[in-house]
């Protein structure tokens, strides 16, 4: 977790804040982060960020078009040299709050925060961070969504249990705090985890429905508002519905592919929209034992995402090898980008590797 030093001085930099513009990685639980900040100060704008992996210069234009007095990062690895430079040029402050490995030297003018710095290291997600700073009870519905959606139990889901028994898991399975198996048990067994899923596939929409989600949630007082359907959530729900019908065709194209996989699942598809990180969260939770690498082809391009134990060094030393390939993210889940020429190159060579 943050120290208590680190928690005051981010909530100063929120206080100074009078129109502040968050960049937020393009998951829930950058989402959440964002909503917990934005909800706590009651002003600013959020910007998800879409490209891979890093916040690039081109999100520049966003500072230049809403004239920001400060600039909060949010759930990002890597952010671009270019961009750091525009921004130090109209001498803006920036504060950065993550729980990657850094992946890259961070500016001496950013105010960095990350509990893997800190002297006790710990890992939990941003929302979990950022729910440390504001601590509003409201939010716990948002904290709970966000930390659940990066495989991460909470202790003060205990708490969420209590104010929303009908959301949470049911009592028969035993919740293990910090622990990738009692979160996704949650996420994918009770309403809770709907709420998570409807914002993931929320964030897929178009950019005129993700703002009116955003809007939607940002003055939503509960997690009912955002289960019922209603004039307000109509689109969200709409979207929800026709990705979640693709996606479990995708899943049982998946399966078909599980019993002659051996160690490691792999599954190729294309389309007009990612759910890598989806699909490989599900499979690796059904089938816990195997390597899970799902590659998304769009053009030229193939997204990665995979999932097993300490999959990160194998895949980090397969795109070394390989030219323009750009990955990172945790020890258990990692992705990565590839030129759909070296697709097959890739997955030769983590077969071997992986045994």
């Amino acid at each position: 977790m943050l120290t208590k030093k680190q928690v005051k001085e981010i909530k100063g930099h929120l206080d100074k804040a009078q129109n502040p513009l968050f960049f937020f990685d393009n998951d829930q639980d950058g989402l959440c982060s964002f909503l917990l900040l934005q909800r706590y100060l009651g002003r600013g704008k959020g910007v998800p960020i879409k490209t891979f992996p890093k916040l690039d210069v081109d999100y520049f234009r966003k500072i230049e078009e809403l004239n920001p007095d400060y600039v909060f990062i949010l759930d990002k690895p890597e952010v671009s040299d270019e961009f750091f430079k525009e921004v130090e040029q109209i001498n803006l402050p920036v504060v950065w709050i993550d729980h990657h490995d850094v992946q890259v030297k961070i500016p001496k003018f950013v105010d960095y925060y990350n509990p893997n710095f800190n002297r006790k290291k710990t890992n939990e997600p941003v929302t979990a961070l950022c729910y440390q700073v504001t601590a509003r009870k409201e939010d716990l519905w948002i904290a709970v969504a966000g930390c659940i959606s990066d495989k991460f139990v909470p202790e003060f889901y205990s708490e969420f249990q209590k104010n929303y028994p009908d959301l949470s898991l049911d009592s028969k399975f035993k919740i293990e705090y910090g622990t990738t198996s009692s979160a996704f048990d949650i996420f994918y067994k009770s309403q809770i985890g709907k709420v998570a899923k409807l914002l993931g596939f929320g964030l897929k929409d178009t950019f005129t429905n993700v703002v009116r989600m955003i809007k939607f949630l940002i003055i939503a007082e509960t997690p009912y508002e955002v289960l019922e359907e209603g004039k307000k959530n109509y689109l969200m729900h709409k979207k929800f519905s026709e990705i979640n019908k693709r996606y479990n065709k995708l899943l049982n194209k998946a399966f078909e592919n599980e019993e002659e996989s051996g160690k490691l699942l792999f599954f190729k598809y294309g389309g007009e929209s990612s759910m890598s990180g989806s699909l490989s969260n599900e499979l690796s939770y059904l089938f816990p034992e195997k390597f899970v690498v799902i590659a998304y082809v769009l053009g030229e391009k193939v997204n990665i995402s995979a999932r097993g134990k300490n999959i990160k060094t194998a895949l980090l030393k397969v795109i070394g090898e390989l030219d323009s390939a750009s990955g990172g993210g945790h020890n258990d889940a990692v992705g990565a980008r590839i030129k759909v020429e070296d697709l097959e190159k890739f997955r030769e060579r983590l077969e071997g590797l992986l045994g």
